[in-house]
């Protein structure tokens, strides 16, 4: 937790639009930015999970601070399209590297003293630190680049990614606690076909895919506060209040995590309701039932993530894990999808279409062998 508390407070996270803007880029080349950075990403997700199974994870994430600061490096020296663009393709790869890795570190230190149970614990706590250091973060940014510009939050942004990399190598690693058909790490077979080799693994993937997806709702959070009547200058108040609700989610999966299984795609489908609430509800009494849908929905998430470790053999852990990373950067399109559509009402149909996949893809708690 204290890597993902520093690795968060990176003062560029919420000011780097604004840096393209100001920079001189039009919207049309901030949208491509934006896209680059995340066909970098599709593109990088599987083979870093795969490196990091054969390799090192915990050096694939001393790895992945080293790129985000390299990254952070070109848009301070170099801004302009070309130096954003670079700067987008190293940190979309270094961002891979951490999404397969983290959670396999994690899972295996944790499966070496036999308290695989308390994945779940660590989950969600961590996922709730990620929501809850944008405060300070924010914070951070606005005293540093009134002090010294963009160049001020740049360089700061550097020394808290190499900060976060020499924090990572001081992390225990265990060797993984099972194998890919005695074959070993170094002997894997494609990462998509690790993934289909069991139908347990193959539905609990697909599962978290599908769902991780749906958080994509939250880039459209300030577009809901605006639209239920909240003032521009409340609305990043109203935004944070909706991410403080998803951290009391996340921080309480551990409690969740008890309930039988079939209590997943309920609280999904009351999740879907509650939003579909706030959807249509046009006063500012709707942004407490989205925060609500979100912190249920964040929760669901958290004990799909432990259910899907439960089921990846060791040796593969990472490679798998990006599997479904893959998976949810595609299920997210969905969601763009589904609110260039219909708005918000079209994403609540779209949690409700997710239930009956989580239903069959977690209903197991089911270990790997």
């Amino acid at each position: 937790m204290a890597w993902t508390a520093l690795s968060g407070l990176a003062p560029v996270y919420p000011l780097y639009a604004l840096l393209f803007l100001d920079t001189g880029l039009s919207a049309a080349q901030v949208s491509g930015l934006f896209a680059l950075w995340s066909v970098t990403g599709l593109l990088a997700e599987v083979p870093t999970g795969v490196l990091a199974d054969r390799w090192s994870r915990r050096g694939a994430l001393v790895l992945a601070g080293v790129l985000e600061a390299a990254g952070f490096v070109l848009w301070t020296v170099a801004p302009g399209l070309p130096g954003f663009a670079a700067g987008f393709v190293v940190w979309g790869v270094g961002g891979a590297l951490v999404s397969g890795a983290g959670e396999a570190l994690v899972y295996e230190g944790l499966a070496a003293v036999n308290a695989e149970d308390a994945f779940v614990r660590v989950q969600g706590a961590t996922t709730a630190t990620e929501l809850l250091v944008q405060v300070p973060t924010a914070l951070l940014a606005g005293v540093l680049v009134e002090a010294g510009g963009y160049a001020l939050v740049g360089w700061a942004s550097v020394g808290v990614c190499l900060a976060a990399a020499a924090l990572a190598t001081r992390f225990p690693e265990t060797a993984p606690t099972g194998d890919d058909d005695g074959e070993g790490g170094g002997g894997l077979r494609s990462a998509v076909a690790e993934a289909l080799r069991r139908p347990s693994l193959r539905m609990a993937v697909v599962a978290v895919a599908l769902l991780g997806g749906l958080d994509a709702l939250e880039e459209y959070f300030p577009l809901m506060a605006r639209d239920r009547g909240v003032p521009t200058e409340l609305v990043p108040t109203a935004v944070l209040v909706i991410a403080l609700a998803g951290a009391a989610g996340a921080a309480l999966a551990g409690r969740l995590a008890q309930l039988p299984s079939r209590a997943l795609p309920v609280l999904l489908a009351l999740s879907a309701v509650l939003l579909a609430v706030g959807a249509l509800t046009g006063t500012a009494v709707a942004l407490a039932a989205v925060a609500l849908s979100y912190g249920l929905y964040l929760a669901v998430l958290v004990v799909g993530e432990a259910r899907l470790q439960e089921q990846v053999p060791g040796a593969a852990r990472a490679t798998v894990t990006s599997v479904a990373g893959l998976g949810i950067e595609l299920s997210s399109l969905l969601v763009f999808g589904a609110w260039a559509l219909g708005a918000a009402p079209a994403v609540a149909v779209l949690f409700l279409a997710v239930v009956p996949v989580v239903a069959l893809g977690l209903r197991a708690r089911v270990r790997a062998p």
